[in-house]
């Protein structure tokens, strides 16, 4: 027992050191990716898929990777692996330009036929009735978000544009909320295997954005879920830290993202113990949150955020 003991801690921790090296590879190659260095983008992919070649959106980005690369034997290997562990966007996969060096070859006619099989298969069980609806509160949830960085961009954050964009989101959140409580309170959190991955992120997406009460209710329903394959992992650590915050708790994932009023510069919320965030984020499917603050064009330093916490503690509870 006491071996047996041992062994298992040290799988734990080596699975650990093994996540946080796939997540920076991962991170590594999509950044050369973005700089159009296809082949170490692919290299990096490579690397990374010999620790872990399950998560079929990486799969498919390697795969875009090696295609513009010119490796289309790596390209067909990655886009089959990411149709084998998930990947089900066929109307993506088909108009995609970075895929475009695979179409002359006999296999792309192959893979795009084992997805659309895959997908008759899965969509036979679908309740297509609800799955309707739920793309449709996705698309009303995401139609004026989507409007709102350029329309900040160009006339403010504070502008009469910006105010009635809000109000016209805020009236269709209260419609899509009405819906999706509806849906829950009959049918629970259905998964993708019921409406598909997109009809499913919609039910997150609502209950994100609604008040905190009614995101206390559904938090045990979505753990639930989770933990049956019907919820992703990532997406219930950002509503467990929009809650945190919420209460005037510290966040556990560093995914919410505040507003200093005296000088409107942006800052990551009280954060409990910075310097094992990345560890937390991996757990969950999360990429580093060097990266991820970089979508507001923030720098993080763990030891500069440490220092300035109990400032952004108090500025928080304001």
């Amino acid at each position: 027992m006491k071996s047996s003991f041992y062994t298992l801690l040290l799988l734990f921790l080596f699975t650990g050191i093994n996540a946080q090296e796939y997540s920076k590879l991962i991170n590594e190659a999509d950044k050369l990716y973005e700089s159009k260095d296809y082949k170490m983008s692919t290299d990096l992919y490579t690397k990374a898929f010999k620790i872990e070649s399950k998560n079929p959106s990486d799969l498919y980005n390697g795969a875009c990777a090696s295609s513009l690369a010119g490796n289309t034997e790596k390209a067909f290997k990655w886009l089959n692996l990411s149709i084998d562990n998930g990947w089900m966007n066929l109307k993506h996969l088909s108009s995609d330009t970075d895929l475009k060096n695979l179409h002359s070859k006999k296999e792309w006619e192959m893979t795009v036929g084992k997805l659309e099989k895959k997908l008759k298969l899965m969509e036979a069980n679908y309740d297509k009735p609800l799955q309707a609806e739920l793309l449709a509160i996705y698309d009303e949830d995401q139609k004026y978000r989507i409007q709102m960085n350029e329309t900040q961009k160009k006339f403010g954050p504070e502008s009469k544009e910006m105010q009635d964009l809000w109000k016209i989101t805020d009236q269709k959140d209260s419609i899509n909320l009405l819906k999706v409580k509806k849906i829950l309170d009959e049918k629970g959190w259905v998964g993708k295997d019921k409406v598909g991955a997109q009809a499913n992120s919609a039910l997150f997406l609502v209950i994100q954005h609604a008040d905190l009460e009614t995101q206390k209710k559904y938090l045990p329903m979505m753990k639930e879920a989770v933990t049956k394959g019907n919820a992703s992992p990532g997406s219930l650590a950002l509503l467990i830290d929009r809650i945190e915050i919420r209460e005037g708790r510290k966040q556990i994932y560093g995914s919410q993202i505040g507003t200093n009023p005296s000088n409107k510069t942006l800052y990551v919320l009280p954060l409990v113990d910075p310097d094992n965030v990345d560890k937390r984020r991996t757990e969950v499917g999360l990429g580093p949150i060097a990266e991820y603050v970089k979508n507001w064009n923030l720098v993080w330093n763990v030891e500069k955020y440490k220092s300035e916490l109990p400032d952004l503690e108090k500025l928080n509870m304001k």
